[in-house]
């Protein structure tokens, strides 16, 4: 009983620091990209947290390059918009990611 006025208020502040880190950790949760190729059309999406950057090229006119180097992120760009894509790709795999984006496209 003694200890338990110096236990409470310290259990408080770890579960208050417990849920903080879950709000972060669940804003984040749902961060993606995604690449749709439809017919005539290019849609590419990049969800973090509540910010959702969209872009729609034709991809007769699109050009993917690599931004700084092979495993930097890839740059889609054409028609005067940009994006990149391939934050939750490994490094390794990225070129095979613009690779396989160069060959849908002329397909």
């Amino acid at each position: 009983v003694q200890g338990a006025t110096l236990v409470m208020p310290f259990a408080w502040v770890e579960l208050v620091a417990v849920g903080a880190a879950l709000l972060v950790y669940a804003r984040h949760a749902t961060d993606s990209e995604r690449i749709r190729l439809q017919p005539g059309r290019l849609t590419v999406e990049h969800v973090s947290g509540r910010h959702v950057e969209r872009a729609e090229f034709a991809p007769a006119w699109v050009r993917v390059e690599p931004e700084h180097g092979d495993r930097s992120l890839i740059e889609l760009s054409g028609q005067g918009q940009r994006i990149s894509v391939g934050r939750f790709v490994r490094p390794e795999l990225r070129r095979q990611l613009a690779e396989e984006l160069r060959w849908a496209l002329r397909r």
